[in-house]
């Protein structure tokens, strides 16, 4: 997950936005807790909740807001104000509204006016619209942290995620075995409250022991969307057309862009399927671990590899999808996975330049791909 974007002002009002929910939350609660004294409790904080249900809502937040910003710390020393999760500083027809704008307008006013000394304000909020100028005035007063989720349509998502996930491991005092915590990754996806759910998940499940194996996080791990459109690549792999079909109805019918799971969910699949066993019919490949298979690509000849998918850092190669299809490579012959290849670039063209129905053009690609090909008699 990249790291979050920091201004460079010191100032007393920090905020925390981002399409990553879980992670804002938990870095805006990290802060106040640090900023708040010892043994003053939440006495000395203000939290007031930003979830507005309406334009009128959303001004007596901002009001209350900026009576907390003036209201001197009841026992002395240093009095925090969170802005908690506020749903009205996005593009939306609540952020839109003018009781919204001149509230927040009304905030940004009483600090530029100044902040008594002893006053820390915290916002954290999922998204806050950048093209008014009331971004421009927060920029030049706050320290700013940004926390995006990856986009998972793009190779390599899984290692800014995996980051993350390892030093929740580290933290939890929990180790996986390999390739484990590479598919807790993917099933939980993009959604890393959902992973550090799980993650507690497994925490309770372990109790003394502190090692999780690949066993232990497909029976406890529940799927995210993400994990969904992951699960049609395994459907994919294992070849097997109508739990793919179930699993193509299921994301449509959920509004999922059919541009997108092809290029999410059913490229990504074909191409590591088509990678790997072009490799392993020129080069004997070490199948005993995940280690052991990433040692072995490492090891193979650069005219071999240079095609292959990098980590983002440029360290090594995104070997995990790789991995999983090396298992998966017998149930396909290498003429078959160049023609799926090819027929997604197909289904692809038709989705974009043609009126033909989305999901018949997905369904029909799937056929094609996982109907097994009737091997020529003899004459």
């Amino acid at each position: 997950m990249p790291p979050p974007k920091k201004a460079t002002a010191n100032s007393q009002v920090t905020v925390f936005i981002g399409s990553d929910e879980g992670r804002v939350k938990e870095a805006a609660l990290t802060l106040v807790r640090k900023l708040t004294p010892p043994d003053s409790g939440d006495f000395s904080n203000d939290i007031i909740d930003g979830g507005a249900d309406n334009a009128e809502h959303a001004g007596t937040i901002c009001n209350n807001v900026i009576q907390a910003l003036q209201t001197l710390p009841f026992f002395g020393g240093t009095k925090v104000v969170w802005l908690k999760t506020a749903t009205f500083l996005g593009d939306s027809v609540t952020g839109r509204a003018e009781a919204a704008v001149s509230g927040f307008e009304g905030i940004l006013d009483c600090i530029e006016a100044g902040l008594g000394p002893e006053v820390r304000f915290v916002i954290s909020a999922t998204a806050i619209d950048k093209r008014r100028s009331a971004w421009k005035r927060l920029s030049k007063l706050a320290n700013i942290e940004v926390f995006d989720k990856p986009d998972t349509s793009k190779a390599g998502w899984e290692q800014a995620v995996l980051a993350e996930a390892n030093r929740k491991a580290r933290d939890m005092g929990i180790t996986f075995e390999s390739g484990a915590l590479e598919l807790l990754v993917q099933m939980a996806g993009d959604d890393t409250r959902q992973m550090a759910n799980e993650m507690e998940k497994i925490d309770l499940y372990l109790g003394e022991r502190r090692r999780a194996g690949l066993a232990t996080v497909r029976n406890l791990v529940s799927m995210s969307r993400a994990g969904v459109i992951w699960e049609i690549g395994n459907a994919i792999g294992a070849r097997d057309l109508q739990r793919a079909l179930e699993l193509l109805g299921t994301l449509i019918h959920q509004g999922q862009n059919p541009v997108g799971l092809l290029l999410a969910a059913i490229v990504p699949r074909v191409r590591s399927l088509l990678l790997v066993k072009d490799l392993a019919s020129r080069f004997k490949l070490n199948r005993n671990g995940y280690g052991a298979f990433c040692n072995s690509l490492e090891a193979l000849p650069e005219s071999a590899t240079g095609h292959l998918p990098r980590k983002k850092d440029g360290t090594g190669f995104n070997a995990f999808p790789l991995f999983l299809a090396l298992g998966e490579t017998g149930r396909y012959t290498l003429q078959e996975l160049h023609e799926a290849y090819r027929a997604c670039l197909d289904a692809n063209v038709k989705l974009v330049t043609t009126q033909l129905d989305n999901k018949l053009v997905l369904e029909r690609l799937l056929v094609q791909i996982l109907t097994p090909r009737k091997k020529a008699q003899a004459a």
